[in-house]
């Protein structure tokens, strides 16, 4: 034996001593999590490991840290980890196996300089940082280069965010090409992830340079995959519920939007089951509680949006179901993923919907803007006074998240520059890439086309995902349903089914009013600001549904989606809304004065459904219809605006006609205001802010629906 594999041999025994620490003495390094330790600590490479969840890459990085620093590295192992969870986990993992590890992250801001001090002493063995962090102005300016020239190993953590062809590309994670650059020549590097095909590999281990790539087989031949196809939103959760206690252990039950996640924790909880809901509108120390409660088995499931997602680690996790697809099969095996990492068997259940389709075209709309907007903004930026992005947000047609992330690529791309006080253009040339974008955007929608395949094959499912994912290993599992055979019936008890019929059926959301005005209006010529008066607000009012709604969703799309015909209303939610009004006026919060007469909002986008809507509510409600005020905007050209472009769209585009106002000088008393569809609410707003002025009492809105 040469003394060059003495060493290396020498090396194996320390890491398996630290694994034995780290994870107990019946651990042993798989061969490829070995290659990857000694690549690192021996040859000082850079490495991508694409290994199934549950495969242990964070093993690897903390035995690597812990050879490391026994060798006498002095800098710390700096981990790019894109969510909360996971750094909780992580240093929790760390100090099993005797390795110190603090975070800097937005929950500890009060620790960073003690944190940063500890760093500087050589006290921390691992640094968690999150991606957001690297772009942070003072991080990026004062603690990074520090860092980079210091760090013993870097690890970035689900690295297929680092590649716009990724299913969950992030921005920030770009700021890494400086990070990597600012690295001395022998500093390691480890990127993991369990979710990258070969075009996202290729990406990702090009912008790391010369690394060695580690590819291992992704089957989970502890899951069970099924699809089963039901008629409708009602029997989704009808099986859901008759269903969920014959799932194993604890779970996870995956939903497409908010507002369906929250209907269905409510419904389940309705029928006797402990779940909670998780979503990014939930606080996070609630979130922190419900992760909790699921990994104590305190609850069945959470019921999640994919705010739950890297970095939730739960062993025994026995199920997970979704109710709605994914837009990529990438991203529903990574979300099946968090289930059966440490039990024998896991079912893993995919309740689809023609829904799902409507709801993947809403988020690929929110994608990279087009050149024409991009433009728009470079030319508001100036090379020597920064503008922060709530003072830019009213001089160009875009919404703040998604200006913001147009924003964070523009920085990585080094046509701005993030700074105390907001944005400055560097003045360096910037080509608008929309060949790349283009292909992205078919790339994404060649992956919606795949889910929708992958519910109907009749071929191994899990061999169908590995294929996706471009594993060479991908073969039939044996035990998905399409192997196997049925793993559930779609049997539905008539009282569970009657119970989510009636659940979903349930008319009627709140509108909520505006109080203030959006900032900035007096940068796009609008000379109002702050509180709007009480005499010009509206009160709080009602719709039917939201868009995204589990049960009136799907109708009311095809009633006020943008390519939907203008018709009357059809009989069904006409019902709905008399429904809506009839709680509405005998509800806990009713309203405090019946309604006197009924008002139109004048809409250029369907005026036929408007005009039959509040022909109806007068008529079954016998009140008076007053008429419609008249507009001179196209409701149209607002759909995406931001706020403050709405408001100067749409400031005294409405005015009161002399019978209308002759109608309110006879009738003293609150008025109905009726109208389509309540999107960002300014219409609403604006609309009743003419009627208050022209001597109505006050204002009820009532729209059929309400975006999101």
């Amino acid at each position: 034996m040469t003394e060059t594999t003495q060493d290396r041999a020498a090396v194996r025994e320390r890491a398996e001593e630290v694994l034995r620490r780290l994870a107990g003495e019946g651990a042993r390094l798989r061969e490829d999590q070995w290659r990857a330790i000694e690549a690192l600590t021996v040859d000082r490479r850079r490495v991508l490991c694409v290994q199934r969840t549950g495969w242990g890459k964070s093993a690897v990085y903390f035995v690597a840290t812990a050879l490391l620093r026994a060798a006498g590295n002095t800098g710390p192992t700096v981990i790019v980890s894109p969510l909360l969870a996971l750094m909780r986990n992580q240093v929790d993992a760390a100090a099993r196996a005797g390795i110190r590890a603090r975070t800097i992250n937005s929950a500890n801001l009060d620790e960073w300089s003690l944190i940063e001090a500890e760093v500087r002493a050589g006290e921390v063995d691992v640094l968690l940082i999150s991606p957001e962090r690297l772009n942070n102005p003072d991080f990026r300016d004062n603690v990074l280069p520090g860092l980079a020239s210091s760090t013993g190993l870097l690890v970035v953590d689900e690295a297929h965010c680092v590649s716009d062809w990724g299913h969950d590309f992030r921005p920030d994670y770009r700021r890494l090409r400086t990070f990597l650059a600012g690295l001395p020549s022998q500093t390691p590097v480890l990127a993991t992830t369990a979710t990258a095909n070969a075009r996202v590999t290729a990406d990702v281990a090009d912008q790391l340079g010369d690394a060695l790539v580690l590819r291992g087989p992704l089957d989970r031949d502890s899951l069970r995959l099924a699809v089963l196809d039901l008629a409708d939103p009602a029997h989704r959760l009808a099986w859901l519920a008759d269903h969920l206690d014959r799932l194993p252990g604890s779970g996870i039950v995956y939903t497409l939007t908010v507002a369906a996640a929250t209907e269905t924790a409510e419904f389940l909880r309705s029928r006797g089951f402990a779940v909670a809901s998780y979503t990014g509108q939930v606080e996070d120390a609630d979130r922190r509680a419900a992760e909790q409660d699921l990994l104590d088995n305190k609850i069945k499931a959470l019921v999640a949006t994919s705010a739950l997602g890297m970095g939730f680690d739960k062993p025994d996790l026995g199920f997970v179901v979704h109710l709605g697809a994914p837009p990529s099969p990438i991203a529903y095996y990574q979300q099946v993923g968090r289930a059966g990492r440490a039990v024998e068997h896991a079912e893993v259940v995919l309740l689809p919907g023609p829904e799902d389709a409507a709801i993947w075209r809403y988020f690929a709309s929110l994608a990279f803007p087009p050149e024409d907007q991009v433009r728009q903004v470079l030319s508001r930026l100036s090379p020597d006074q920064p503008i922060s992005t709530q003072a830019l947000e009213p001089l160009v047609d875009l919404r703040r998240t998604r200006l913001e992330l147009m924003l964070k690529v523009l920085d990585v791309d080094g046509a701005v520059r993030r700074t105390r006080g907001g944005w400055l253009a560097t003045g360096e040339p910037w080509t608008y890439d929309g060949v790349r974008l283009r292909r992205v955007a078919e790339a994404r929608s060649a992956e919606q086309q795949t889910m929708i395949e992958y519910a109907r094959t009749s071929t191994c499912r899990m061999e169908f995902l590995r294929t996706c994912l471009d594993d060479p290993e991908a073969k039939p599992c044996g035990r998905c349903d399409n192997c196997a055979g049925p793993l559930f019936d779609t049997e539905i008890s008539p009282a569970a089914l009657t119970a989510a019929d009636g659940f979903l059926g349930r008319p009627g959301v709140e509108v909520t009013p505006k109080k203030m005005w959006p900032t900035g209006l007096a940068a796009v010529g609008v000379g109002l600001k702050g509180k709007i008066p009480p005499g010009e607000q509206i009160e709080p009012g009602r719709a039917v549904g939201r868009l995204s709604d589990l049960g009136w969703g799907s109708r009311l799309r095809a009633l006020v989606g943008a390519d939907s015909p203008d018709a009357p209303i059809p009989a069904e939610l006409a019902a709905a809304v008399v429904e809506v009004l009839k709680s509405w006026a005998h509800g806990d919060d009713a309203w405090q004065e019946r309604p006197v007469a009924v008002v139109a909002v004048g809409s250029h986008r369907r005026p036929q459904l408007v005009h039959s809507l509040a022909e109806h509510i007068a008529k079954v409600g016998r009140l008076p219809l007053l008429g419609a005020l008249s507009s001179e905007h196209a409701g149209e050209e607002l759909a995406r605006g931001n706020s403050a472009q709405r408001v100067r769209a749409l400031h005294e585009a409405f005015t009161v006609p002399p019978e209308l106002a002759a109608g309110l000088a006879d009738h003293s008393g609150p008025l109905l205001l009726v109208d389509d569809l309540v999107d960002s609410g300014w219409t609403m707003t604006l609309a009743g802010r003419a009627l208050r002025r022209a001597g109505a009492d006050a204002v009820l809105p009532l729209a059929l629906a309400v975006a999101g």
